[in-house]
């Protein structure tokens, strides 16, 4: 646990792959990442429409690589979503990690919400012109852990009980709070120019990697990483939160963009930012 000292943050211009083999085994106590969902995203370095085949093998690949680097008692976090009109995908890539790790909670990450009872909407989302599907307004976010056993901090991301005599009810309760749950609203922030204010074409908000460190619990995590650093969300959570992170990026303008992020996340005396260059090799050439 790093919370007084010198948080170190170190970003690798590289494949992902390549920067795990670099790891130490059980050397990351939580990965907190969201990879390509193949859904034919357009990203400055990544052709996001491999063969259904093919995008399963790399994921299966990759999540072996990082079962390999996480400690025995750690979590992989991993967002993934789907299209409406191919809703098995993020159901594939949580199936590719099962030879590798254990599936111990699936969260659902609501981006927007209509609360009836207040005639509310609230969030955002990309909307669909179509008669036969709905606006998919939530993503998974899969738990996995090595031996599906890993204890979890649950009352940290705790919410008050509506009726305090449940309190009395739960022994479990602490400070009247009970467990969130596995739905999160997380809105994204409304922006006003996307390729100014989020050029990256599929993020999340930091509150999202956020909370997946605090349910781990912050007192027992030294390192996090995410091997698809993006525009850097979860490095600047990790940051604020005082753990050590490693980050992967391809593509060198979204690392840039993080780096920058991540300067900006805290004070800069209390952060050791490092942008590390290595080989960029293309997905297809490294993995296959």
């Amino acid at each position: 646990m790093v919370r007084s000292g010198v948080v170190d943050a170190q970003f690798f211009h590289a494949d992902c792959l390549d920067v795990f083999r670099q790891q130490p085994a059980r050397s990351v106590d939580v990965i907190v990442t969201s990879p390509p969902y193949n859904l034919g995203v357009r990203y400055n370095q990544y052709d996001d429409s491999l063969s259904p085949a093919d995008y399963l093998e790399w994921t299966s690949t990759w999540i072996a690589a990082a079962a390999r680097v996480l400690r025995p008692d750690g979590s992989l976090f991993l967002n993934v979503g789907a299209k409406p009109t191919d809703p098995w995908t993020a159901l594939d890539v949580a199936q590719a990690a099962r030879p590798h790790l254990q599936l111990q909670n699936i969260i659902h990450w609501v981006k927007s919400i209509f609360i009836d009872k207040a005639s509310l909407a609230v969030g955002h989302y990309k909307p669909i012109n179509s008669d036969r599907f709905l606006n998919d307004c939530h993503e998974f976010v899969f738990h996995f852990s090595p031996q599906g056993t890993t204890g979890l901090d649950r009352l940290a991301l705790g919410v008050p009980y509506q009726d305090q005599s449940n309190v009395t009810r739960w022994r479990t309760a602490a400070d009247g709070l009970r467990c969130r749950g596995n739905t999160w609203f997380i809105p994204y922030e409304t922006i006003q120019r996307r390729d100014r204010d989020r050029p990256h074409p599929a993020t999340f908000p930091s509150q999202l990697p956020e909370q997946c460190l605090r349910l781990h619990g912050l007192k027992r995590i030294e390192t996090a990483m995410d091997p698809f650093t993006g525009l850097g969300s979860t490095a600047v959570a990790c940051l604020r939160l005082g753990v050590n992170f490693v980050g992967a990026e391809i593509d060198e303008t979204y690392l840039k963009e993080a780096v920058a992020r991540a300067k900006n996340a805290v004070a800069t005396k209390a952060v050791k930012v490092r942008s590390l260059k290595s080989e960029v090799r293309s997905r297809k050439t490294s993995n296959f």
